[in-house]
């Protein structure tokens, strides 16, 4: 697939990136060259492959799903620059 300077300047209008008029034809042609090689991988046999994650077998370490505040709320609201018992005290924002 072949990309043209004004995808360029689009791709780079859309990504909020600045590049100058000489920068256009070079990243033309590198993405081009990107897109080719992407295209090359539909290419690839992969019937009969099981989708994975990663190359190496791993066995992710899990915990409980259990709900819990921590247990810290004294260290919390040590912070507050007021506080009402076990809550932050703010300012009314509406009247």
């Amino acid at each position: 697939m072949a990309v043209d300077e004004a995808t360029v300047s689009k791709i780079a209008r859309l990504a909020r990136i600045a590049i100058s008029e000489q920068e256009r034809s070079g990243l033309a042609d590198e993405l081009s060259h990107i897109l080719t090689w992407v295209e090359r991988l539909n290419e690839v046999d992969t019937e009969g492959v099981a989708p994975m994650t990663s190359v190496v077998a791993v066995k992710l370490a899990q915990r409980a799903d259990k709900v819990s505040d921590g247990d810290r709320s004294d260290d919390i609201l040590a912070n507050a620059p007021r506080r009402d018992g076990d809550y932050f005290v703010v300012p009314k924002v509406i009247e």
